[in-house]
């Protein structure tokens, strides 16, 4: 796979890494603070990467 062909880039995956190591350790909420905790992997993930895409960083295509 060529470079130009990553789905996430480095930062990317560096943000994504930090907030599924905070789902991990059971602080991950959803919304703010105050907000539930996650205990979906894929709402983990899900919430990872719009993360990621709010700093403008290349974290793949929004699904339809």
């Amino acid at each position: 796979m060529k470079a130009k062909d990553k789905l996430y880039s480095e930062k990317a995956e560096n943000k994504i890494g930090k907030v599924m190591k905070e789902y991990g350790k059971g602080a991950l909420h959803s919304g703010s603070k105050k907000g539930p905790v996650v205990k979906d992997v894929k709402m983990a993930q899900a919430i990872a990467i719009s993360e990621a895409r709010n700093k403008g960083l290349k974290a793949g295509k929004k699904g339809k």
